[in-house]
């Protein structure tokens, strides 16, 4: 009977440290990170060194830009979205290439984004002006129409 305590002992010694280790990695991957926030989703740190995913834009920001009625082309996605890992390195290049500031907004770090902003799907591209939406282009999509929906809309 003492032998099966202190093998459940050690079990249950082994579980916490390894909780313990896990977690620690994950604060540490999330220290100084863009989003400001101390945790992580796995996914959202996997993504911190892609240079696709650079152009981060957080709620209050984005909040800020709206009331000041500024003009800001939005990219909301999440990271653990496959629709939007094959999107982004579509339309990055086309954004750029036609020098629009397409900021991204992380849906899956910052759920209030979804109600906020009137959002059903990912990937969705928002353009408003003067702080208001003026037109949204929603999924996955060719170059060519991601060009069409900027020369339209943003330029």
């Amino acid at each position: 009977m003492k032998k099966i305590i202190i093998f459940l002992g050690i079990i249950i010694g082994l579980f916490a440290a390894i909780a313990l280790i896990n977690n620690n990695q994950q604060k540490e991957s999330s220290e100084g990170n863009p989003y400001g926030k101390d945790t992580l989703q796995a996914s959202t740190i996997d993504q911190l060194d892609d240079p696709n995913y650079q152009n981060l834009i957080l709620p209050d920001e984005l909040k800020k830009k709206l009331d000041k009625k500024e003009d800001v082309t939005v990219y909301f996605y999440s990271p653990e979205c496959p629709h939007c890992k094959e999107t982004t390195p579509v339309v990055n290049p086309v954004a750029k290439e036609m020098d629009i500031d397409l900021v991204q907004y992380n849906l899956l770090e910052f759920e209030e984004g979804w109600n906020e902003y009137r959002l059903e799907s990912t990937p969705t591209i928002v353009h408003y002006e003067k702080g208001q939406e003026k037109a949204r282009i929603v999924g996955s999509q060719e170059a060519e129409k991601f060009k069409g929906f900027f020369q339209t809309n943003v330029k």
